[in-house]
């Protein structure tokens, strides 16, 4: 990490944080040393300081920490991917169109909603409904009839009912069967309401997937037909005289597919069963490829699962030439397109900016002498420190191995004495320090080679400091808790200073697992991140980058840590506007959540604070006081308060 023949600057950052490949050319770092992102100005794009945003926004009272929404990008993968698959089928000579939905689970907070239907409007790009509550918003704000509603998920008589209705009003509602049993109360409903449906039927498909959801495809899919399922679909739509009903074949292979082989052979399939349906004298007309086109998290550009081995172009390409080979093969009119590109499209969208409020690390006290009549154990020790610390640069390469293995033996013996009462407590700590000394200076030494995995993970841990950030993995960042998703990290200021130490980040929870200690950084993904050396006073601002897709809806009340402030920001007229402020939860508010009644909680604590009037532990000016911090705290952030 550390240059030797010149002075650190922005490229070394870039080159550290990987910023210009997961990036994506929406960020980069700026000349001052500050994460920048490419925000529009009218028709020109303009680079807008991340650090310069937090600085308006604490001045207008907004604290850390915060999520930044950038409407800018949301509308530019919405182009991209639209104009990536007009690209293609202008290319290919495709004859069907492009008709997106965006699926509404991956991020349904309002403003996305609302942006996602606005930017998308000249593209007619629609909206994917699972669910009840995410239809009955689909259909407030997807009003363009020439657009796609697409109904996944299980559906009872009143979301088939709404889908009818919606029909009727002259939108193009297609409602998915998911399951066999779907299909009969459709049917009844439909007859009830004297509306034809719009149906779609979405397919197991039999092609192998990758990447953290590849068992949301597949034959062992807990949603979708298999083959034989299908067929008799048909047989009862063609006994109803309703065949011509059938309008849309749907798969779906997960929400991050990191190879484009699999996508590729998954459309091939897919197409052939269209064909089959075709065949079988359905109507067709559309084919939906469901979800799946990835993001590069760790900027590799790898099959691994957090990267894609390709780009959304290749993917527009890729797809249009697959179906467009199957179908021409069998004759068969080429279908629209339909995708359910969700993570693509909104990962981008947000940024979460916390700052560090403290700082662990191992300080020697420095003990020069031992005090009298220690043991031979600690002598014996203390010789060992003294024998590095005096002739350390003479003690390089095979005596590394001799010293790190008595460093461990004392340490153990050490525990092991104080355990059968032969040592006292600061005669024990006195021993940890000689060893934390120790393999600090091991560490510095060793270069490759000699150690095996677990000596390493010893030194790795001496030299690895733990930066607590103002923020809780369980609320904002779910899935690197529980999928060990990554998602780029890196601060936002002081780029043009060389990071000098190797940290772990903890949250404010009080669990074990509230860290980040999984990173992409130098184009490897380790277990720490290179940050600068802070002092506590200092302000220290930290973003974690490609949050936008799921993470606020999975989000839970761990500690009962709540939403944090949101700020959505846009340029105009060449100045950054805060178009939106909302404030994160109140302590209140996340205790209301879980079935508390915060009046009833002030009353009880009220009665507490009057016994202790009562007993004369506090004066009524104190209970006055006390009360006063009580109520303040209950409507206070749930984050740390600077």
């Amino acid at each position: 990490m550390r240059k030797k023949d010149s002075a650190w600057n922005i490229e070394d950052s870039a080159g550290v944080y990987g910023i210009r490949d997961w990036g994506n050319g929406y960020f980069d770092i700026s000349n001052k040393g500050e994460v920048v992102v490419n925000l529009r100005d009218g028709k020109k794009t303009k680079p807008v300081s991340l650090a310069d945003i937090v600085r308006g926004m604490r001045e207008r009272g907004t604290q850390l920490p915060v999520l930044i929404r950038f409407g800018d990008l949301l509308r530019w993968r919405i182009e991209e991917l639209n104009e990536g698959f007009a690209t293609a089928i202008n290319e290919a000579k495709y004859r069907g169109v492009y008709r997106g939905v965006y699926p509404i689970k991956v991020n349904q907070q309002q403003e996305v909603i609302e942006e996602v239907t606005r930017y998308g409007k000249k593209y007619h790009y629609g909206l994917e409904a699972g669910s009840k509550p995410e239809l009955i918003a689909a259909l407030a704000y997807m009003q363009d009839p020439e657009a796609y509603i697409v109904c996944n998920g299980y559906k009872d008589e009143e979301f088939i009912d709404l889908a009818l209705h919606a029909q009727q009003m002259g939108l193009r509602v297609i409602l998915v069967l998911e399951m066999p049993s779907e299909l009969d109360l459709i049917l009844k409903r439909s007859k009830k309401l004297d509306v034809k449906p719009m149906l779609g039927v979405r397919i197991r498909l039999s092609s192998e997937s990758a990447g953290h959801w590849s068992s949301s495809g597949g034959d062992q899919s807990v949603f979708g037909l298999n083959i034989s399922q299908v067929m008799a679909a048909v047989d009862t739509l063609r006994d109803a005289d309703m065949l011509d009903c059938l309008q849309m074949l749907h798969y779906h292979q997960g929400s991050q597919i990191p190879s484009i082989r699999a996508i590729r052979n998954a459309a091939m399939e897919a197409a052939r069963v269209y064909v089959g349906l075709v065949q079988e004298g359905a109507k067709m007309g559309i084919l939906d490829l469901g979800g799946g086109l990835a993001i590069s998290y760790d900027g590799l550009k790898s099959s691994d699962a957090s990267s894609a081995d390709y780009g959304m172009k290749e993917y527009c390409a890729d797809v249009v030439e697959a179906i467009g080979i199957v179908t021409d093969e069998a004759g068969v009119e080429h279908p629209d397109i339909i995708s359910e590109s969700g993570r693509a499209i909104v990962a981008y969208y947000s940024v979460l900016v916390m700052n560090i409020l403290d700082v662990n690390r191992f300080e020697t006290s420095g003990i020069e002498k031992l005090p009298k009549k220690s043991p031979p154990l600690l002598r014996h020790f203390f010789e060992l420190r003294e024998r590095i610390k005096n002739n350390g640069d003479n003690l390089t390469g095979e005596y590394l191995q001799e010293i790190y293995n008595d460093a461990v033996y004392y340490r153990d013996k050490v525990r092991s004495e104080f355990n059968t009462g032969k040592l006292t407590l600061r005669q024990r700590s006195i021993g940890e320090e000689f060893y934390w000394e120790v393999l600090t200076w091991v560490a510095r030494q060793v270069k490759d080679g000699g150690f095996n995995a677990e000596q390493m993970e010893r030194l790795s841990a001496v030299s690895t400091d733990i930066y607590y950030g103002n923020f809780s993995v369980f609320q904002s960042l779910p899935d690197f808790w529980a999928i060990n998703q990554l998602f780029p990290a890196m601060p936002i200021h002081r780029l043009k200073e060389e990071p000098t130490r190797l940290v772990v980040l903890s949250d404010i929870t009080c669990d074990c697992d509230g860290k980040m200690d999984k990173f992409i950084h130098s184009r490897e993904i380790k277990s720490s991140l290179p940050l600068h050396d802070i002092k506590v006073e200092d302000e220290y601002m930290l973003g974690i980058f490609l949050v936008g897709a799921y993470q606020e809806t999975l989000g839970d009340l761990h500690n009962l840590l709540g939403d944090t402030n949101v700020v959505s920001v846009k340029l105009e007229n060449g100045r950054l506007k805060y178009v939106r402020e909302l404030e994160g939860d109140t302590v209140a508010e996340v205790l209301d959540y879980v079935e508390y009644d915060p009046k009833e909680l002030i009353r009880r604590f009220r009665t507490l604070a009057e016994e202790a009037v009562v007993k004369k532990r506090i004066t009524p000016k104190e209970r006055h006081h006390i009360m006063e911090a009580y109520e303040e705290g209950m409507r206070g952030y749930t984050y740390f308060e600077s």
